[in-house]
């Protein structure tokens, strides 16, 4: 996760660096359960409204909960699916807490209503975050459901009113990105104290030039907005809480934009991005799925490290015998193509790896999903001013 606003912070009181601290353990990503109300168009779970079977009992959720303890896991995120549909969801967080990890909830939002929100309130999850895929109609289209929109809204009201932190996702695509300034805005109407930006994991765009391609002029100018926004709220004062996942490359456009703007500040911003290091998935991201398999994130679910129920997370996570996990430990990563050569390889950490398998079963390949052009990441050099680009 990449927090925007912390830098944003850093560029108008800046503070010394200090040294890298390493997180005690990973964040765990735990899907309790696959079965969702929602079909949404951009399920990495794949998800349907059934019940599947051999997911994890409580029991068997609370033995992987002492160890992940045991191992200094910091953070877990319960997922899905959808989480609410999981009888023991509120059992689960009460003793996630009692235990002291960071607790967030991961919700669709459409289930929660007059009925649970107390619950959700009085479990005390540090943070429950909603998914929205832009204003009514386009969210609708995108989760297949007429009327999903203002139930996750009212999902998003219902817990800010009852004194829960939440906070809003967007998943950022072609098809939705008219939305997004009405998004933000709607962050700050509502008073919303987080607003997420994901990045949709797409593939297969190869070589083509960066700058033209239109996924990536679209990357490129929300993350523009987005910055913008964040800056003038800091300035001002305002505590909203902007951050940005799934596309390291976000950080090295951080330092371009900053370059830009506020050049004698880039070596301090520069020292930070490196010191935050990029991607972090097989080190300080773990993803454990409903039927207990741990995989490396979220996104690499037909990738099995192993399961919990014949091997403790613990071990499984140690484990460099997986070329996979070998080469997610190793620093610098094993990169080729464009992330070898780049500039920015401290601070994004080689990007997704994910998309670079997808694309070409290679796991050390470039991440087609950088948006950035060669001479942005130091390949090849050039004196034309930089494109602001606007949505």
């Amino acid at each position: 996760m990449f927090r925007v606003t912390q830098f944003m912070q850093e560029l108008i009181n800046p503070t010394p660096l200090g040294p890298k601290r390493a997180p005690p353990g990973p964040v765990v990503i735990w899907n309790l359960v696959r079965r969702c109300n929602l079909t949404c168009k951009h399920c990495y779970s794949i998800s349907a409204d059934k019940d599947f079977a051999g997911e994890l009992s409580t029991t068997e959720v609370f033995q992987v909960m002492d160890d992940l303890k045991a191992f200094h896991v910091p953070v877990l995120i319960l997922s899905g699916g959808e989480p609410l549909l999981r009888p023991d969801i509120f059992e689960i967080g009460r003793r996630a807490k009692a235990m002291g990890f960071y607790v967030g909830l991961s919700t669709n939002g459409t289930l929660v209503d007059e009925k649970n929100v107390a619950d959700i309130a009085a479990t005390g999850f540090d943070y429950v975050g909603i998914s929205l895929d832009g204003l009514a109609d386009t969210h609708d289209r995108f989760r297949r459901k007429e009327g999903a929109f203002e139930a996750a809204l009212n999902g998003v009201r219902l817990c800010r009113d009852a004194g829960a932190k939440v906070g809003i996702r967007f998943t950022l695509t072609q098809d939705n990105a008219d939305d997004f300034p009405a998004l933000l805005a709607l962050t700050e109407n509502e008073g919303i104290h987080k607003f997420y930006l994901s990045h949709l994991n797409y593939a297969g765009r190869g070589n083509k030039n960066r700058k033209d391609d239109a996924h990536h002029r679209t990357t490129r100018a929300a993350l523009d907005r987005l910055f913008e926004r964040c800056l003038q709220q800091v300035q001002a004062g305002q505590l909203r809480e902007y951050v940005t996942g799934n596309n390291d490359a976000d950080g090295a456009y951080l330092l371009n934009w900053v370059r830009e703007r506020f050049p004698e500040q880039a070596e301090h911003i520069r020292q930070k991005l490196a010191q935050w290091g990029g991607n972090a998935s097989g080190v300080n991201i773990a993803n454990i799925d409903n039927l207990g398999v741990v995989h490396p994130d979220t996104m690499w679910w037909n990738y099995p490290l192993g399961n919990v129920r014949e091997r403790p997370f613990s071990e499984i996570w140690q484990d460099t015998s997986d070329p996979l996990m070998a080469g997610l430990k190793t620093s610098p990563r094993p990169v080729t193509g464009r992330c070898a050569g780049c500039d920015h390889l401290a601070i994004c950490n080689g990007n997704t790896r994910v998309r670079a398998w997808q694309t070409t079963d290679d796991f050390w390949a470039e991440d087609p999903g950088c948006y950035l052009s060669d001479e942005e990441i130091g390949l090849v050099h050039s004196h034309r001013a930089p494109q602001v680009l606007e949505i």
